[in-house]
């Protein structure tokens, strides 16, 4: 484990070449003591398997400008990383709620089917789901499958990018999971990683044009716990305490290695893509990197002039955020 700070000034615990659950985390990582690595809700929430097609990239205004300027996407540090994270859709939560269902009571009829409620939304309260965004109020959602075709078309000579293991980095309150992207001309540089296998025991693994994540920490604040009525084959939920308990939460960064270059895209697609966030509270960069929608909106509007429709708004579902529960730091 290395502890470093990283260039916004959080403080961060790296484990290189791995992706470490919670368990292998409090293990690992026990004499940071924090407080926030607990043992008391591993069976009382859910672990779902999501399948992911999209990606996301949250910026600011200098990061749009600079994104729209390029056509494409580079590292504004002169680093060789641009870096995006997984895109959870409400569809995202239905499918991984009936898969986790038809996989802990296959046998259901389809009355029991009927009656049972939906519950996994309730956990999915992280900013890994979040409509809001901590980094800027720009957004840029893309198919993985498009990114990563991009990718191997400029940087693989149209072969398959190869995906690695990176890291795990432990803040204070959340727990990200890097997945290395590269190209095969890069094999022998970072052959020390260990290659993204499809391990269904893994946090995170690729298959058929998704990544598949399986969150060990879906909200971050444990307000409810699943209870599981074997005998009625249903789950069901219930509240834990009456007030909020923390916990890390977790999700699941992507890094593609572009080496000072630029990923490009149409510029057409790439303000298809684009949509409004609001800010989060609280958010990792300032204040004033936000804009209200009707200066976004102009920005917008002057830099894709010829756009036929207005900036859409990510709408986010009305749910509650407490000013420190989802800090990094």
């Amino acid at each position: 484990m290395n502890t470093q700070r990283n260039r916004r000034g959080f403080e961060e615990h790296v484990f290189e070449s791995r992706h470490l659950k919670l368990n292998e985390l409090r293990e690992e990582a026990r004499d940071l003591r924090n407080i926030y690595l607990p043992n008391d809700f591993d069976n009382a929430c859910p672990r779902p398997e999501f399948q992911l097609s999209h990606l996301k990239h949250d910026t600011d205004r200098d990061g749009l400008c600079g994104i729209w300027r390029d056509n494409g996407f580079k590292s504004p540090y002169g680093g060789s990383l641009v870096w995006w994270s997984l895109a959870v859709k409400p569809d995202d939560i239905t499918s991984a709620e009936r898969r986790l269902l038809e996989t802990t009571y296959p046998d259901r009829t389809e009355e029991q089917v009927q009656m049972q409620q939906s519950f996994l939304g309730k956990f999915a309260t992280s900013p890994a789901f979040s409509e809001l965004s901590r980094l800027g109020s720009y957004r840029f959602t893309c198919p993985l499958e498009e990114v990563l075709e991009a990718y191997s078309q400029q940087f693989c000579s149209g072969a398959q990018p190869v995906m690695r293991v990176f890291k795990t980095v432990l803040y204070k309150k959340k727990v990200m999971y890097v997945v290395l992207v590269h190209s095969p001309v890069s094999d022998e540089l970072l052959s020390d990683r260990p290659l993204l296998t499809d391990d269904p025991n893994s946090v995170c693994s690729y298959r058929g044009g998704c990544f598949i994540w399986r969150p060990e920490s879906m909200c971050g604040t444990h307000k409810y716990r699943l209870v599981r009525r074997p005998g009625e084959r249903r789950v069901e939920v219930e509240e834990v305490a009456p007030r909020l308990r923390f916990c890390v939460w977790d999700q699941v960064a992507v890094a593609l290695h572009v080496d000072r270059q630029v990923l490009n895209f149409d510029s057409y697609r790439l303000r298809q893509n684009l949509k409004y966030c609001k800010r989060a509270n609280p958010s990792i960069v300032e204040y004033n990197r936000f804009d209200e929608y009707p200066h976004a909106e102009q920005i917008v509007q002057i830099l894709w002039p010829n756009y036929p429709s207005p900036l859409e708004r990510a709408e986010e579902p009305g749910r509650i955020q407490h000013n420190d529960t989802f800090m990094e730091h």
